[in-house]
Parts: structure tokens; sequence; C-alpha cells
């Protein structure tokens, strides 16, 4: 077995951990946890890192931006499907609390809510040159890892990226969408994803919700 990775540092951001499939037009959503990108120590290494948790372990412990944490993990088998670097967590402890603070969003840096509620909220599309400048450390900021099913008939036949979303508030003025997203296709067919789509989904929520 592949031996495990002792971990520690501090929280400089958490987001929902969201695998998105998509299929020309149709897309589905899986909602698996959370990732924590830590700024400490990997193995030998001193650097910044992310790993990813599972819900469960979010509800216990609560994380948020500045908590100090340790553990040990596995390293990510298949990076097409992870944003994380790292997951399968054990021995997780909690180091301190987290130090006061009075920012005012945007970005929203408390703790993050459970998992239905980004399900229920919706998302629209991120710039993803804004979600790197302004969005990393957002409990409502997501980048998800993207498998794309070219040919439905022919289902092994895949692509794989990233695509950057937003689950915050319509008013955000950090807020870009940046440009549509295309989806390719059988036969070369390409399907661009319209903005009654972003609409429709978060059309439920006020601008401030």
């Amino acid at each position: 077995m592949t031996p495990k990775i002792y971990f520690e540092g501090v929280i400089t951001s958490i987001q929902p951990r969201i695998r998105l499939v998509r299929s020309f037009d149709e897309r589905h959503h899986n909602y698996l946890g959370y990732v924590l990108s830590i700024h400490g120590s990997i193995g030998n290494d001193e650097r910044g890192f992310i790993v990813a948790v599972g819900k469960g372990t979010h509800a216990k412990h609560q994380f948020q931006v500045s908590k100090e944490v340790s553990g040990e993990c596995m390293s990510v088998v298949d990076s097409r499907k992870e944003i994380a670097e790292f997951y399968r967590v054990s021995k997780l402890k909690v180091q301190s609390q987290p130090k006061r603070m009075n920012l005012t969003p945007p970005p929203w840096l408390g703790i993050p809510p459970d998992l239905q509620v980004y399900r229920e909220r919706g998302h629209r599309r991120l710039a993803s040159i804004t979600y790197d400048k302004s969005c990393m450390g957002c409990i409502w900021g997501c980048k998800m890892p993207v498998e794309i099913i070219v040919d439905h008939w022919n289902p092994t036949k895949k692509q794989y990226r990233f695509e950057t979303f937003c689950y915050g508030p319509k008013s955000c003025e950090l807020y870009k969408p940046g440009p549509m997203r295309k989806v390719p296709g059988r036969k070369g067919m390409i399907y661009e994803e319209p903005d009654w789509v972003d609409e429709e989904e978060t059309a439920h929520r006020g601008q401030d919700d």
C-alpha cells in the first residue's frame, strides 16, 4: 500500500469539492466534499497545497480560513478528476482556532455551508482570470474538474478540463462571467452554453442573496 504523507499548516481557503460531467448540452454535478488550500508542510516540502476532505469531516471541524490543521493524506491518483493534490485524509486535527478577522466581503471568508446549500443556490460561470485574481479564497468560488463525454454513443471517448464558477451573491462587485463555455460533441459539433442557463439556475435568488 502507498504510505500516507504527514501534513500541517494554516488554511488559506476552503471551497466546495464538486465534479462536473458534461455531455454536449447536458450537465451533471457530483457534490463530494470540500477542498482546503493550506500553506505549510507536506512531507518534506514547505509550500502551498490543496487537500480534499469529506462533508462529514467539515461538519465536525467547521473549517475556515486561518485555522491550523494537521493530518495524513495520500496523493491523488488521477489529477484530471481532482482540484486537490491530496485526499483520503486521516488522523486530522485542528491545532488552533482562527484569529478574528474584520474583513468586509467580497470575498467571503467565513465557514462554508452544507453542500446542499450550494446545490440549492446554483452557480454562474466565472471567468478563470477573475477566479485566480479575486475568488480563490472565497467560500462561494469553485473550481471544478470537468469530464466531457464527447460521444454519448461511445462514452469511453472523453475529454477533461477545469472550469470556474460562482455560487455567491449576484451583486458581487468582483464578479465577471468570462466567455461562454464551449462543449465538444460527436462528429465535430460544438455546443455553446448560453447565458440563460446561468440566469435560470439562479433565478430564485435576489441580487444580494
